[in-house]
């Protein structure tokens, strides 16, 4: 294969597998989730869903076991109840640090699985859908460019200058990662965003209100809340 993709089951990752299957084909791409130990599943069978929709084999990996211990608010352990404010409201208050919801150098984490399993399947290339809003005041900073960067260089060195890391939308804001998604058709409407896993997305969260914004920016309501 040519392309392995992270696929968290989201906008950006789903966003990711169709730019990756438009540029290689599907039979030349494979997709790959995480289970990190998250309150819920509903991004993972997301993920699935995005997946069967592209017809591109989904491999799945249990990372849980290294996140037990961490305070993240996004974890099923953790004694921290996920945030209701915006990103803006919690960096406010967090000092200079990351939001509750950053999960311990998870990209980086997922980046190193993604590099063996890359190797191991002859993929080239690794792509994944960090953008550049989450990397914005530090909110999450293994999303930032220069994180990109570094990672790029020791995956590449690391792998004998056989793989490479491709995040398109390290430069981009959530709004042009949609339009970009638009043109390329990819199924939103099977995409989760929400940090809670209840029946419909909470709305209020920070993930939720940054989705409802970049949709709103593009004149088209979220096909997931619609339900088309």
């Amino acid at each position: 294969m040519k392309a392995l993709v992270l696929l968290s089951g989201g906008v950006d990752s789903a966003t990711c597998l169709g730019l990756a299957v438009q540029k290689y084909g599907t039979a030349e791409v494979l997709a790959l989730s995480v289970y990190y130990g998250q309150t819920h599943s509903k991004e993972l069978d997301a993920a699935q869903k995005v997946a069967d929709f592209y017809g591109v084999v989904l491999k799945k990996l249990d990372l849980s076991v290294i996140f037990k211990g961490s305070e993240c608010s996004l974890l099923a352990d953790s004694p921290n109840d996920i945030p209701l404010q915006s990103y803006a409201e919690q960096l406010s208050v967090t000092g200079g640090k990351p939001v509750s919801t950053y999960v311990p150098f998870r990209n980086g984490l997922f980046l190193s699985a993604a590099a063996s399993v890359a190797l191991s399947n002859g993929c080239e290339v690794i792509y994944y859908g960090v953008h550049g809003d989450d990397a914005v005041g530090n909110v999450y900073p293994d999303c930032s460019e220069k994180f990109n960067s570094a990672m790029s260089d020791a995956i590449y060195t690391g792998s004998g200058e056989q793989v490479k890391i491709f995040a398109p939308f390290v430069n981009f804001n959530k709004s042009q990662v949609i339009k970009k998604g638009v043109e390329l058709g990819v199924p939103y409407k099977y995409t989760w965003s929400c940090y809670s896993g209840g029946g419909n997305p909470c709305g209020v969260c920070a993930t939720c209100r940054d989705r409802a914004t970049a949709f709103k920016a593009n004149g088209i309501e979220d096909p997931a809340i619609k339900g088309e």
